[in-house]
């Protein structure tokens, strides 16, 4: 019983956010979509037909998935092959699965180039994964991480450590940064997840929270600005743009690790946040716990968030394009929509990497930078048409 109330949920919520995906979001598009669903429904002449409709709908999502996980590949390839020194593919290959290579190849490829391109791959999809569920709870297509002001404590608690050389006690100096970024970015993560237990608390307030949250850590950061010497100030803003070129395979592993910790957790739970995507009272009326999902789905986006950032610095947009892109593409059933969020977060950082060394041969520009200029003309596209269907 309890299976054939997840398929049908599933079903629902497909069709529903179908209709939203071309006309609008919002509690009007919800309503309207609601309806659609019932008129679609009723033009499916047997179970039969409806049953080659679905099966055609997953065989597409499938193949889209595919796609994108190809084309992580591909970019990781080409990460590895462009650099100083250009190195051919079959070097690379040799170079990552036996070892050997002419010269320094060898070192440069499993040391240097394929650690940064797998952080790209990691860091892209938790972001993409973030904005994903974040999205999905708040209900608002113009969320992500740095809403919240996960990227701007992170940054408060990184300057800390560039420009006083404090923060968290027994940390070594190596990893004061790190430290400082990841503990403040995870303060604020429990501070909206202790802000969405007190009742009475829906999406909008945890928005306007998270939104003064953000303006109270960007001031804290602007007045260590204001303080710093130029060597500090210089390093905080390298900082801010985001850059995979200090990357480890330690560093990597534990993203990865996160990554896949809070993914599993939150596929588990797959159906209820598909649910989420209806009304509050709809979810309800099946069994799903909102505000319990609501902050389990907050805590877990805002690690992820915190963890990336951490390590690379703020690279914006991704937790915003990826999750559009896919909602797009496959709809909100959580199967297809989170997989793909996390393949596109990590597909859209992979090609930033690549341009962002190709955009002034032989400098490496800030890959923050990068997906920045690609994420403004993306975000005005969003608001237009959200403005279009507004009219």
């Amino acid at each position: 019983m309890m299976k054939r109330m997840r398929e049908e949920t599933f079903a629902e919520a497909d069709v529903a956010i179908a209709a939203i995906s071309q006309e609008a979001s919002g509690e009007q598009a919800r309503a309207e979509a609601l309806r659609g669903d019932q008129l679609a429904a009723s033009e499916l002449d047997s179970e039969e037909a409806y049953t080659q409709f679905y099966e055609k709908m997953l065989k597409r999502r499938r193949i889209i998935i595919v796609f994108f996980s190809v084309a992580i590949i591909a970019f990781a390839l080409l990460n590895m092959a462009i650099g100083s020194t250009q190195i051919a593919l079959i070097d690379i290959i040799k170079a990552v699965f036996l070892g050997t290579g002419e010269g320094n190849q060898a070192m440069i490829i499993r040391s240097i180039r394929l650690p940064m391109a797998l952080m790209a791959i990691v860091v892209g999809a938790a972001l993409g994964v973030s904005g994903c569920e974040i999205q999905t709870i708040l209900r608002n297509p113009i969320a992500s991480p740095f809403t919240l002001g996960i990227s701007s404590a992170a940054s408060f608690g990184a300057a800390l450590g560039l420009i006083l050389n404090t923060g968290i006690p027994f940390v070594s100096e190596t990893l004061l940064v790190t430290a400082n970024a990841f503990v403040f970015s995870f303060v604020v993560a429990m501070a909206i997840y202790l802000f969405s237990r007190q009742r009475q608390v829906g999406k909008t307030a945890i928005i306007l929270f998270g939104v003064a949250l953000n303006f109270l850590f960007s001031a804290l950061t602007m007045a260590l600005q204001y303080i710093a010497d130029e060597d500090a100030l210089q390093s905080l803003v390298f900082w801010n743009f985001g850059s995979l070129l200090k990357t480890t395979w330690i560093k990597f592993g534990i993203v990865a690790i996160v990554l896949l910790c809070c993914t599993l957790l939150l596929y588990r739970n797959a159906w209820r946040l598909t649910a989420m995507t209806l009304d509050d009272s709809k979810a309800m009326s099946i069994g799903v716990n909102v505000s319990k999902m609501r902050r389990m789905a907050i805590l877990t986006a805002s690690l992820l968030a915190g963890i990336a950032v951490c390590f690379v610095g703020t690279i914006g947009f991704v937790g915003l394009i990826a999750p559009h892109i896919a909602r797009q593409l496959v709809g909100e059933d959580q199967r297809y929509f989170m997989p793909l969020s996390a393949l596109i977060g990590a597909f859209v950082l992979s090609f930033a990497f690549v341009l962002s060394k190709l955009i002034m041969p032989g400098v490496i520009l800030p890959i923050g930078l990068v997906t920045s200029i690609i994420g403004i003309p993306f975000f005005i596209v969003i608001i237009f048409h959200r403005m279009k269907v507004m009219l």
